[in-house]
């Protein structure tokens, strides 16, 4: 499996992290879509199928990642 740059995979969690407070705030369908796209791309990107599932794994193959990482712990 090709594996992304970890400055990808930071974008796009920041990404994904924004458009949710956004879409918490306003609820827009433009702002969901963006979501849903984001997070398909977390997924292809991670291997996985789900959004959780691939914040996770994106997060553990960022620098410094440990297995004890909060990132298993969603907030």
């Amino acid at each position: 499996m090709l594996m992304a740059h970890p400055a990808v995979l930071q974008n796009l969690i920041d990404q994904y992290d924004a458009l949710s407070v956004l879409h918490a705030q306003e609820g827009g369908a433009e702002v969901r879509r963006r979501m849903d796209d984001v997070a398909y791309t977390l997924c292809v990107a991670t291997g996985t199928r789900d959004i959780d599932t691939a914040l996770v794994a994106a997060r553990h193959r960022l620098p410094g990642a440990r297995p004890e990482d909060d990132s298993l712990v969603r907030a």
